[in-house]
């Protein structure tokens, strides 16, 4: 049997554990579902890519799950230093290898580290960061077939469904699913503003020659509210006071800092689904409730939002279950020319799953009406329909089912 590793207060209050040990806050376990995808994935390549949202739980999960390899952090400038003066002296300092974090500050180490791991395979050099295009661009160009890249969003509900059983729906959207909240180590009161003003003040800065940051700001406040809809340039532009262009290249800065997540419209013609318009949702609901202007659990129980932050909830479940077992996500939403719109389909290979999501504590059969017409409305076989809402009632069986979010991510049925 493997003999469980002792760990201090702080690695406790940090994020979930991986491979066979767990950690206990509270009464909760927590543990990191990507873990086993990880574990495998370092027998076939001497380098692992973690990257995703600040505050996610990347060095956490990469500390703990690599305990026997030296930490460096890039954003250290003495330790940056070190590694751009002499980087050959720098990656051989230990055999095994090393993990690097916020790696995408330092380049010009990655075509060093194809170099080494070419001569020595046994060595494994882990990597993370929080700038999906810097670091992918140059993993893409120096590290192509040597590393495997995973993205980890925020905790999902699976993974920490004692703490979300606890809770009620408000303050699940209210408090959102980072780490910090989830082990009880921040509040969203302080977390949110402190994110949006570090990222806004310095990452933007870093990603962009964005100028006007209070135009910036405004426009991340937009996008807020227009979660779950379908996004459009022109309205934002016109809103804003800037271009088009300027707004596209606004979203993908939100998209490359993993801010926000595009959800494609599905079509039978895979090359409409590249040019028509997405819809637009965050990687975590107590992001945006802060960006809404949302300051309570209470406040939101009655908010216009409410509904579409539920959605986003769900959607990001679903994206996040795909990411963790490194599946192609293939999640879209259907909407026609007559305005019928199904708010979640997911592609397989043995066929279509789709989902209507309704934030009703209360079912009503018409819940399921579009998901009763879908089979007339796409060529695919409709393989799955469930209604999922945030009521105790649940239908297990029969052409369409129904299930109470929180069952349906802890069970994993996206």
């Amino acid at each position: 049997m493997k003999k469980k590793r002792e760990y201090s207060t702080d690695e406790y209050l940090g994020m979930g554990m991986v491979a066979e040990e767990t950690m206990e806050y509270g009464k909760a376990v927590v543990h990191r579902d990507i873990s086993k995808e990880i574990t495998e994935a370092m027998e076939f390549f001497p380098v692992i890519t973690i990257t995703g949202p600040r505050q996610s739980g990347k060095t956490t999960l990469v500390r703990t799950h690599f305990p026997h390899l030296t930490y460096y952090t890039l954003e250290n400038l003495d330790t940056r230093a070190l590694a751009e003066g002499d980087p050959v002296a720098f990656l051989n300092r230990h055999a095994e290898g090393m993990i690097l974090d916020e790696v995408q500050n330092t380049p010009a180490l990655l075509s060093y580290i194809q170099g080494i791991v070419d001569e020595h395979p046994e060595k494994r050099f882990i990597l993370s960061g929080s700038n999906n295009f810097a670091l992918l661009k140059n993993m893409t160009q120096s590290l192509a077939g040597r590393s495997c890249v995973f993205e980890l969003m925020p905790m999902s509900l699976a993974e920490v469904g004692g703490w979300a059983s606890g809770l009620s729906l408000d303050e699940l959207l209210f408090n959102g699913l980072f780490p910090a909240i989830c082990t009880h180590r921040n509040k969203p009161k302080y977390l949110y503003p402190a994110y949006i003003k570090t990222y806004i003040e310095r990452d933007v800065r870093l990603l962009s020659n964005v100028k006007d940051l209070m135009l910036f700001r405004t426009f991340v406040k937009l996008c807020a509210g227009r979660i779950g809809s379908v996004f459009n340039a022109s309205e934002l532009a016109n809103e804003v006071g800037v271009a088009v262009n300027t707004i596209l290249s606004w979203v993908s800065i939100l998209q490359t800092s993993y801010l926000i997540y595009l959800l494609p419209p599905y079509f039978e013609n895979s090359r409409k689904r590249l040019i028509k318009s997405p819809k637009i949702y965050f990687c975590d609901t107590g992001l945006a409730c802060s960006l809404l202007g949302i300051n309570s659990a209470e406040e939101l129980s009655t908010h216009s939002m409410r509904g579409h932050l539920f959605e986003n909830l769900v959607v990001m479940e679903a994206y996040k279950s795909c990411l963790n077992g490194m599946k192609e996500p293939n999640l879209y939403f259907y909407r026609d020319s007559n305005q019928n719109e199904v708010d979640l389909i997911q592609l397989t290979s043995r066929g279509m799953r789709a989902y209507e999501v309704k934030s009703a504590s209360t079912f009503a059969t018409h819940f399921e009406k579009t998901l009763k017409a879908l089979p007339t409305w796409v060529k695919h076989e409709v393989r799955e329909r469930t209604v999922i809402y945030a009521g105790e009632m649940e239908r297990l069986e029969g052409d369409i089912l129904v299930r109470n979010f929180l069952n349906a991510s802890t069970e994993r049925i996206y």
